[in-house]
């Protein structure tokens, strides 16, 4: 129901409308964030320049320098160090083959020197052994150089006396020595010989060459 005021304006009875509820109402917002509000032109900016920069690289060749995964240039670079990598691994495979056979070449070597070193000391023990061995079997010549009869003879009846059976005496036929002497020929007869000296008491026994009988004795004044 409507009434009339003084002042001529119709008022009315008041309802639910006269009393709205408070804060904002209807299809109003409330102001957004400065984040919300500037994300897309980032975005926008951002993604601009992404593709200015694919096109630079793209038209300027500058892609191509790049070596990307799929790229034939990375496969051949893949393919080149693994060539690399078999290569070297078959060079060291070859040195260590020339090392060992250098290895057992060298320790051959050294079993081969040791076993003639063996052997040689194997033979000069054997030699020293004959050396010091007497073999009364052994042909002894003794020469008279005193101008005394039947002086050669005597000796000769004492080496006989003494086992040795071939002894023979003889008179000088060459030049001799200064003083009476005992000669042998081979290193084996060096005991021999000392011990026919020992037998007739001469003290100078040697070494020599050329004699006519493994041992020979020179008598003299």
């Amino acid at each position: 129901m409507t009434s009339t005021g003084g002042n001529g304006i119709e008022s009315y009875a008041m309802d639910e409308f006269d009393n709205p509820p408070k804060g904002p109402a209807g299809v109003h917002r409330g102001r957004r964030s400065a984040a919300a509000r500037y994300t897309p032109f980032v975005v926008v900016v951002v993604v601009a320049v992404l593709c200015g920069f694919l096109a630079w690289g793209v038209l300027s060749g500058e892609f191509n320098k790049v070596h990307w995964p799929w790229s034939p240039a990375s496969s051949q670079t893949s393919s080149t160090t693994a060539k690399k990598k078999a290569a070297e691994k078959k060079a060291a495979a070859k040195k260590a083959a020339e090392k060992k056979q250098q290895e057992e070449a060298a320790k051959k070597q050294q079993e081969e020197e040791a076993a003639k070193k063996q052997q040689e000391e194997e033979a000069a023990k054997q030699q020293q052994e004959q050396a010091a061995q007497v073999d009364r079997s052994l042909s002894v010549r003794v020469i008279n150089g005193t101008g005394i009869s039947g002086y050669a003879a005597t000796k000769q009846s004492v080496l006989n006396q003494a086992g040795y059976a071939n002894v023979a005496a003889a008179n000088p036929s060459g030049t001799l020595p200064d003083a009476t002497v005992v000669w042998y020929q081979n290193d084996a007869d060096k005991a021999t010989a000392e011990d026919v000296a020992n037998a007739l008491g001469i003290s100078n026994v040697q070494q020599t060459s050329g004699l006519g009988a493994s041992i020979v004795v020179i008598l003299l004044n």
